[in-house]
């Protein structure tokens, strides 16, 4: 079975990118890494959550219908001891396979703290920071969280502030939001390139292509 990135992002689409990281670095010495996973994390503790909430309102729910209404439940303390586990497993089931809900009980503020690392270890493990004069960005997407971050080596660093890359994030997201991904990522590797190019990262006459110009993918 095709991974989530892999069916958001045809092989048309793959050539597009590898073209598009290809024409915006004609205008950049920058080396443009697009990387993409499914999920910087499991969040189980988010499947917990999930199976807590739902066993504990089941639960609820059934006690007060026995102790408060003249509703008659066909059910023992055993039953409903088994009732609270299945609901409690249907709860962290439901929660690994729809996004928003894991999104939700993962919260953002622990979402960014997983995310940020993965992005850390993408960029050492695609050696962005091998490039001759330092160029290397990272351009990582992170689906599940709908988290987007540019990571930049010292060469990019000192001549782009990181404030400047709000759009090209904004661009990517809006791209997985309204359910084109690799058209809103075409588009913030050609804002990439442009920026750069801007503040100063522009191309040499003996510029090389250092990394790969291929779209990077993995479920986690």
């Amino acid at each position: 079975m095709a991974s989530t990135v892999a069916r958001l992002f045809s092989e048309s689409d793959r050539d597009r990118i590898r073209a598009a990281v290809k024409g915006a670095e004609q205008k950049t010495s920058g080396e443009i890494v697009p990387y993409v996973v499914e999920r910087s994390d499991t969040y189980e503790f988010a499947e917990w959550r999930g199976g807590a909430l739902l066993g504990t309102t089941i639960a609820t729910i059934f006690v007060a219908l026995h102790e408060f209404t003249p509703v008659w439940l066909p059910l023992d303390f055993a039953g409903l001891v088994v009732l609270t586990i299945v609901a409690f497993v249907a709860g962290m089931l439901l929660v690994r396979l729809i996004g928003p809900l894991k999104r939700l009980l993962a919260g953002n503020a622990e979402m960014e703290h997983r995310v940020a690392p993965r992005a850390a270890e993408a960029f050492v493990a695609e050696e962005v920071f091998k490039t001759r004069d330092r160029t290397g960005i990272l351009l990582f997407i992170s689906l599940l969280e709908h988290r987007v971050l540019v990571v930049g080596d010292e060469g990019i660093n000192a001549a782009v502030d990181k404030a400047e890359w709000d759009d090209v994030v904004a661009t990517v997201v809006a791209g997985l939001k309204g359910g084109t991904p690799a058209e809103g990522l075409l588009k913030a590797i050609g804002m990439c390139g442009e920026l750069l190019h801007r503040q100063g990262v522009k191309r040499k006459p003996d510029d090389t292509d250092e990394l790969s110009d291929r779209l990077r993918m993995r479920d986690r």
